[in-house]
């Protein structure tokens, strides 16, 4: 091979090396249009959180992707107005409850749940408890039929941001809070 070839073959080689690595390392970009990085398979760019406490007696659990606000709109743009949100980023969020519960005077048998919400512009918010709590894609794999619960809550909007979105466990039940947004979920 001439030494040209051999130059060019080795850039290549060394650029491909670079982009996805022989370390276990997938390369993605920053969402923010500048190139790529490098992260770890299991770091996401809306790192997984998980909380658990009690409301009441009840013991809860909480796993859900934390996206960031990163200077983008929302409400009605990132998250379309009337279509189901997965209520986090990367995989279903999912809540599980040692003992029946009632959610917005609702009953709910104990178990573990995906949880859903379906922004409005106006009035309540829909939050969908679905017995579907495993899937790997959110919302992209739900399916109505399978829901066990569904309740109107009404939003809360502030003047503070929540860069990262937050689901907390609080004695009145659930809280969400992102960007402006305050959702609280009664459970009891």
């Amino acid at each position: 091979m001439k030494k040209s070839n051999v130059l060019l073959f080795a850039l290549f080689l060394g650029g491909a090396m670079g982009i996805y690595g022989c370390s276990g390392k997938n390369s993605e970009t920053d969402g923010e249009g500048t190139g790529a990085i490098n992260i770890d398979a299991d770091e996401k760019a809306s790192p997984l959180r998980s909380e658990e406490g009690k409301i009441g007696d009840i013991e809860v659990k909480i796993q859900y992707g934390s996206p960031s606000v990163k200077n983008r709109v929302i409400w009605g743009d990132l998250l379309p107005y009337n279509e189901v949100w997965r209520t986090g980023a990367n995989e279903a969020t999912f809540v599980e409850f040692s003992d029946d519960v009632i959610v917005e005077g609702k009953a709910l048998t104990a178990g573990k749940y995906s949880l859903f919400t379906v922004p409005k512009e106006n009035g309540p918010w829909t939050v969908i408890f679905n017995t579907e709590w495993d899937l790997d894609h959110g919302h992209y794999q739900y399916r109505e039929e399978n829901d066990a619960l569904r309740v109107e809550v009404d939003p809360q909007w502030e003047e503070e941001i929540h860069e990262s979105l937050s689901i907390t466990i609080e004695n009145s039940g659930l809280l969400i809070a992102w960007e402006k947004l305050r959702l609280p979920i009664q459970v009891q």
